[in-house]
C-alpha cells in the first residue's frame, strides 16, 4: 500500500501497482519522431537557492539522457524543462549542450538543443542585439555538433513592435543556420512574458506570422514545436505546413490525440511530459510501428491525466513534477532542484502525482517510489 495526503492533511492509502512490462525497442522508432525534453539534476550538497549559479550533478544529469536514449527516444536538451530562464545560468547551459552532444555521439542518440538569447543579462536590448545573441548561441551549438531548436526569446518579445520585426529577426537568424532548425512557440501558460509572441496575443494572427517566417526560409525550418496547450490551434497550423517542416507537439495536455492523428495528419512530439513518461512514450510508438492503434491508446491514454497534473497551473512550475518523478523512479539521488525550484509544489500536489503515476504505471520501481515518498512525507510531518 502507498499513503496519499490531501490539502486538509487527511491521509488515505491505495494499493501499489506493479510497473508495466514494457520492452525497450530493438530497432529505431519509425512511425513518429519523439523527443523528450530532459531536466537537470543538481548536486545534492550544492547551494540550490534562488539566484545561485547552477551546480549540476553531471553523472545523474547525463545518465538520465542515456535512460531516454535507451528507450529509443530523442532528447531535447537545454530547453524549458532544463530550467532555462528559471535557474539554469548561461555557463551551465553551455556546458550542458557540450556534454549532451558528446554523450549523444557516443551512443548514436538523437539530440536537439535550445538556442535562445538568455546569456544577455540586460533586460531590454535592440533587435540588432537580439539577432546577434541568437547567432552567438546558434554557432556555439552547431560547433558542439547538436541540432537546434530556436527557442522563443523574452528579449525579442520585449523589443519587437510588430509582426514584421519577428519576420526580420527570424529571417536573419535562420539564414545563418548551417542546417534546418525547429522553431519553438511557447505560450503564456509556460512563460507569461511571451503572451504576444509573433506579434499578437490572437492565435490566428500570430500563426500567420509564424507561417510567413517558414515560407520565407523553407529550407531552414525542419519543423515547429507548438506549446500553446491548444489542440485546435496546433491542428490548424499543422494543416498549413509544407514539407519538410513537421509539427512537433508541445501540448502536454492533448498529446495522445495529436500524436495519434486524424484525417488531417498527425504530430510528432517534443514534450517535457515524456521526460516523466519515457517508457510509456516508447512503448506507445512501438505499438504504432506495429500498426496497433488500440495498444497505442491503451498505453498512452491513461498518462494524460498524470501529465495534466504535472503541468497544472501555474504551468511553468511543471519542472518540479518532472524532477520529483525522476527522484521517485531512482534516476537521481535527491529531490532538490536548481534554484530551489523543488519548493514550488506542495505535498497535496505531489501526492496527486503519486496517485496518478501509480494508476498509469509511471512508477518504474514501485517499491523504491513508495519508500522515497513515505520518507518525504515523514520529514514533512505526515505519518505514512
Amino acid at each position: 500500500m502507498i499513503t496519499l495526503v490531501d490539502a486538509t492533511g487527511a491521509t488515505s492509502v491505495t494499493e501499489l501497482n506493479p510497473s508495466p512490462a514494457f520492452s525497450k525497442p530493438t530497432a529505431p522508432l519509425t512511425s513518429r519522431t519523439v523527443y523528450a525534453a530532459a531536466h537537470v539534476v543538481p548536486r545534492t550538497t550544492a547551494d540550490n537557492v534562488p539566484g545561485a549559479p547552477a551546480d549540476l550533478d553531471w553523472d545523474a544529469t547525463l545518465a538520465f539522457r542515456h535512460h531516454l536514449w535507451s528507450w529509443g527516444l530523442g532528447v531535447a536538451d537545454a530547453m524549458d524543462t532544463a530550467q532555462r530562464n528559471m535557474g539554469l545560468d548561461a555557463a551551465a547551459t553551455r556546458e550542458l549542450i557540450t556534454r549532451s552532444a558528446a554523450e549523444a555521439r557516443s551512443v548514436g542518440g538523437a539530440l536537439v538543443v535550445g538556442v535562445n538569447t538568455d546569456h544577455i543579462e540586460d533586460r531590454v536590448i535592440s533587435l540588432e542585439a537580439v539577432i546577434d545573441a541568437y547567432k552567438h548561441q546558434l554557432h556555439l551549438t552547431e560547433d558542439a555538433g547538436a541540432s537546434v531548436v530556436l527557442m522563443a526569446s523574452r528579449h525579442l518579445a520585449r523589443a519587437a513592435q510588430s509582426a514584421e520585426d519577428y519576420e526580420r529577426v527570424y529571417s536573419e537568424v535562420l539564414s545563418a543556420a548551417g542546417a534546418p532548425v525547429i522553431l519553438h512557440w511557447l505560450g503564456s501558460a509556460f512563460d507569461p512574458e511571451l503572451g504576444s509572441y509573433f506579434g499578437s496575443s490572437a492565435t490566428d494572427a500570430a500563426s500567420s506570422t509564424l507561417l510567413k517566417i517558414i515560407a520565407n526560409t523553407p529550407d531552414r525550418v525542419a519543423g515547429v514545436k507548438m506549446s500553446l496547450l491548444d489542440a485546435a490551434a496546433e491542428r490548424a497550423v499543422r494543416a498549413q505546413l509544407n514539407e519538410p517542416a513537421r509539427m512537433f507537439t508541445g501540448d502536454d495536455f492533448n498529446y495522445v490525440s495529436l500524436m495519434g492523428g486524424d484525417s488531417s495528419g498527425y504530430s510528432d512530439a517534443l514534450l517535457g511530459a515524456f521526460a516523466a513518461l519515457g517508457p510509456h512514450a516508447s512503448a506507445a510508438v512501438q505499438a504504432l510501428d506495429a500498426g496497433d492503434t488500440a495498444a497505442y491508446q491503451r498505453i498512452l491514454g491513461p498518462t494524460e491525466a498524470l501529465s495534466r497534473q504535472i503541468f497544472a497551473a501555474p504551468t511553468f512550475y511543471y519542472k518540479t513534477g518532472v524532477a520529483f518523478l525522476s527522484w521517485l523512479n531512482g534516476h537521481q539521488p535527491g529531490v532538490g532542484m536548481v534554484g530551489g525550484l523543488h519548493a514550488t509544489r506542495g505535498l497535496p500536489h505531489l501526492s496527486e502525482i503519486v496517485r496518478l503515476a501509480n494508476d498509469c504505471g509511471a512508477l518504474e520501481q514501485p517499491e523504491l517510489a513508495r519508500e522515497r515518498w513515505h520518507a518525504l512525507l515523514a520529514v514533512s510531518g505526515v505519518p505514512a
